[in-house]
């Protein structure tokens, strides 16, 4: 069964965050098949947005956690999960 994770941030980015990288990081550790983050700069505006993208594409099982970034500009996962879909 796939699986697909969205990352809701909050919080604004830091300017030399890149959503990308960040995302296959993210991809490794959790070991989800897709990652959607929800940041002003990613282009979902919501859960709902990012979690209809991940379904379009398949995904059976659906997560979401709770981000934030650190004062050094990390992003770190807060621990809380919902399980959207599976």
């Amino acid at each position: 069964m796939k699986s697909g994770l969205i990352i809701y941030v909050v919080g604004k980015e830091p300017s030399n965050w890149d959503a990308d990288s960040e995302g296959k990081t993210i991809k490794q550790k959790i070991q989800a098949d897709l990652v959607e983050i929800i940041t002003t700069q990613t282009g979902h505006f919501d859960v709902l947005d990012a979690w209809c993208s991940l379904m379009i594409r398949g995904m059976k099982q659906i997560t979401c956690m709770i981000g934030e970034f650190t004062p050094n500009g990390m992003l770190a996962l807060t621990g809380r999960e919902l399980r959207l879909c599976g």
